[in-house]
């Protein structure tokens, strides 16, 4: 899929449509050592049997993180939660 580099959306900053320039970003691993995560991991281990079933399979994609950047104050925010496909480039128009 080819994104554009620069586009006009809404910026929540300035409260109005402005030109953003799009970043890639990396997805932050989630948190392995918070409270949940802990309590979750030692549910898992059980005695016998697993409570939940075992996570052994991954999705085949992974989502994108786009950051998108205000040209006109320079703050930064993210639309949405991000979407799944193979092949992500960032083109210029």
């Amino acid at each position: 899929m080819d994104f554009p580099k620069n586009v006009r959306v809404f910026c929540p900053h300035c409260r109005t449509h402005t030109e953003h320039t799009v970043d890639l970003t990396k997805k932050k691993p989630r948190r392995t050592m918070s409270h949940g995560q802990r309590r979750y991991l030692r549910k898992l281990k059980g005695y016998t049997s697993f409570p939940r079933p075992k996570p052994d399979h991954e999705k085949q994609t992974k989502k994108t993180d786009l950051r998108y950047k205000c040209s006109k104050c320079g703050q930064k925010h993210v639309k949405g939660k991000g979407f799944r496909n193979k092949k992500f480039k960032i083109v210029k128009v």
